[in-house]
């Protein structure tokens, strides 16, 4: 077949991450103060008159732009960490606007704003303490401007809502009348500022109104979907079906004369894009364009062959432990009662609502995109490899996403492809977006995974030994390789870890073995909300479950008596048990479930009641949260993230599955691919215990009790435990 006389060497998309923590471009600006990992450059002048540092800029108005580095995808990082600058600041929250930062603008000052990835619940836990010093310094350097006006002592002011008073005299001004004094003054030692309690909090911790709801009710929100350029054309894209296979060829000629149509591009080794003056013409030219495959070898894989590999790393022999106490297998062979469970969970995709897209706009020396990303800097970087350009030559601006969820993070695939097709195109704005197929069939998808446990039981009923073992796809053989050492990926048993801090499990059980078995296939993987928690949750809960039934012992009772040394996890599930009213009666027909887990540095811990027609049908009734994150910076927006796992665990354990058919994925669709529907979402109460004495993450952690809650309440329905998901699979839906 013949290629379009545009096509230029294929781009070679990389999937390696870009690791640009250190890269500097340009000369530094003031930073106000340093940040961790990066040098104060406090020597040059500040980028504007009216930026008292790099995280707070006020305008004569007494406006107040605070600006935000982490990406804002519905979860609410934006407001929450305005109210924790804002708070330090001690300003007027009606007077509060945000501004994001560029990744450029980051680099070129020597990343000042530190990090700009979102991912991992870490958008307000890792960043919270230098953004408060950024919003303290500020306010003590327009205080200071203050005192140099009045010719004061600092010490004789004080502020309230950005209005600040001189106490002797009642003397007032505001933030706005002093910042241009504040900007030219030398920010004060960060070390030295003393940060106020969450006793003092009025602005963080406070349930106060998102500040990006308008325009998404409104209708006035543009996503980078929306976005419309002078000059801009279209590009649609279609990779191989099959992962790793190859593209051979393609007959331009076919479609070159169809409305519209500016081109026929080969974008990489498995990639072809059909360029247009809008992008539905493109996409019916794409599929109408013949195409030449080399499908390669994995045409012949299937979910049946994934799942014998990985039913064959269950039983394999070697060294695959993580973590040893005692001797589990001995202990589970002679112990009174011996229970066993295998555990199934699936491939599922992130089926954002905004499918992957970005634009690009390519000069000779200068490169520059709209982008719906996670991690800017990567976003960036990316730009930076495929165009060739140096970093400093390159930005990227950073759109609210339409859904991230782990997709749109280190995994820059997407910027990749909108710049092999861009470079054909100089100075014109290519939007290259993916249709909902492409999106659901080259997704990176959640792991498929396994997990046999075993438990010996003594006479009383009591856990005395459990042997876990999951085999499954590793994300970091197919993301991060170095992360793995002598062959193991701890990653993989986020939540069973003896260390706390992070994902500890929370029980002591005397003889105790945990296992990991790397069983990876050609399905290309990546972080999805929860990551690991969300599976080994499920596995272990359910199982603690089965245990608890086998030794005759109430679920409840049962966890208490392994979570003595455990006193944070032991106070979530009590929270959640008493507002779940545990032990009370339940109206006929409807069964409670309960379970507990920990992930991203934060304990949670969730009842389930729900009732099951004799046909499956299955109501959940009510879901009852408790969540200890250490720190609550807005509690509606912590209830709002609950509420959205409940949601999206709900839709894992009862419908979502993508599954392999020669090689390539069937799920094209929604109607093949079905989601949890509002209708779907049961009454959901929270109760939040944060103790003030760690940052934990929010938008992860609670999703790893939903399914294994109300996989224990179906238990207690039917008296039959459900080890595979999805649930549909097995004659069990949603009500």
């Amino acid at each position: 077949m013949n290629q379009n006389n545009q096509t230029k060497n294929s781009l070679n998309s990389s999937r390696r991450l870009f690791m640009i923590a250190g890269a500097s471009a340009g000369a530094g600006l003031a930073l106000g103060f340093a940040l961790p990992s990066t040098a104060a450059a406090q020597s040059v002048p500040l980028k504007t008159v009216d930026e008292v540092n790099v995280w707070v800029v006020v305008k004569p108005d007494d406006t107040v732009v605070i600006r935000i580095a982490r990406s804002e995808m519905g979860q609410g990082t934006r407001t929450g960490l305005a109210q924790l600058v804002a708070e330090e600041l001690d300003c007027d929250w009606s007077k509060v606007t945000t501004q994001e930062p560029t990744p450029g603008e980051n680099l070129a000052r020597g990343r000042a704003w530190g990090s700009m990835a979102t991912g991992g619940s870490r958008g307000i836990r890792d960043s919270q303490d230098y953004v408060r010093r950024g919003g303290a310094a500020a306010r003590m350097m327009l205080l200071q401007a203050a005192a140099d006006q009045w010719k004061v002592p600092v010490s004789d002011l004080k502020v309230s809502k950005g209005v600040i008073t001189h106490t002797a005299t009642g003397r007032k001004t505001s933030y706005g009348k002093v910042a241009d004094a504040a900007a030219r003054l030398a920010p004060p030692d960060i070390k030295a500022i003393v940060l106020k309690k969450p006793a003092q909090w009025t602005i963080a911790g406070a349930s106060l109104p998102r500040l990006d709801t308008a325009n998404k009710v409104n209708g006035g929100k543009v996503f980078t979907i929306d976005m419309q350029l002078p000059g801009m054309l279209c590009a649609a894209v279609k990779s191989c079906p099959v992962f790793g296979g190859k593209l051979v060829g393609f007959d331009a000629s076919k479609v070159q004369a169809m409305r519209g149509i500016k081109g026929v591009v080969k974008v990489d080794d498995s990639t072809v894009a059909v360029v247009a003056d809008t992008w539905w013409r493109a996409k019916n030219a794409l599929e109408n364009l013949p195409i030449d495959w080399d499908l390669g070898p994995n045409a012949k894989a299937s979910s049946t062959t994934i799942a014998a590999n990985l039913r064959e790393g269950l039983e394999a022999e070697g060294d695959f432990w993580q973590r040893k106490v005692g001797d589990a297998p001995g202990a589970i062979r002679t112990s009174a009662k011996i229970v066993e469970a295998v555990y199934v969970t699936p491939f599922v995709a992130h089926a954002t609502m905004e499918p992957m897209n970005c634009i690009v706009k390519l000069g000779a020396d200068h490169a520059e995109a709209w982008v719906p990303t996670q991690n800017a800097e990567a976003s960036i970087a990316a730009l930076s490899e495929a165009s060739g350009l140096k970093l400093d030559k390159c930005d990227v601006h950073k759109i609210d996403l339409g859904g991230g969820l782990g997709r749109r993070g280190g995994t820059q695939d997407f910027v990749h492809q909108a710049v092999a097709v861009a470079k054909l195109y100089p100075d014109t704005p290519i939007k290259l977006v993916w249709s909902r197929e492409e999106d659901m069939s080259h997704d990176f998808y959640r792991p498929t995974s396994m997990a046999k446990l075993s438990a010996g039981l003594n006479e009383k009923g009591e856990l005395i030994a459990l042997h876990a073992r999951v085999s499954g796809q590793s994300i970091n053989a197919w993301l991060a390789p170095t992360a793995i050492k002598n062959n193991k990926d701890v990653r993989q048993l986020q939540g069973w870890y003896e260390e706390p801090g992070d994902a500890q499990l929370g029980y002591s059980v005397p003889n105790l073995l945990t296992e990991y078995v790397m069983r990876n296939t050609h399905v290309p993987v990546g972080p999805w909300r929860g990551v690991n928690t969300n599976q080994n949750g499920i596995y272990m809960e359910c199982f603690i479950e089965e245990c608890a039934r086998a030794g005759g012992r109430d679920s409840l009772e049962f966890r208490r008596e392994m979570m003595k040394n455990h006193p944070k996890h032991l106070a979530v599930l009590n929270a959640a048990a008493e507002k779940g009213n545990w032990g009370k009666p339940l109206p006929s027909g409807v069964y409670r479930g309960i379970a507990q887990f920990m992930g991203y540095g934060s304990y949670s811990a969730a009842t389930a009641e729900v009732s099951v027609t004799p046909g499956g049908q299955v109501k959940v009734h009510r879901m009852v949260f408790a969540l200890n994150s250490g720190h609550h910076v807005n509690p509606s927006q912590v209830k709002a993230q609950i509420e959205g796992s409940v949601v999206m665990a709900l839709s894992a354990t009862f419908n979502e599955e993508i599954t392999i058919e020669n090689g390539a994925v069937k799920e094209l669709n929604y109607h093949l691919y079905p989601v949890a529907k509002m209708k779907d979402t049961p009454k959901v109460e929270c109760v939040l215990v944060p103790t003030h004495d760690f940052w934990g993450g929010v938008g992860e952690p609670t999703i790893c009790v939903v399914g294994p809650a109300v996989l224990n309440a179906i238990f207690a329905a039917t008296g039959k435990p459900h080890r595979e998901l999805p649930l549909r699979k097995h004659g069990l839906t949603l009500a």
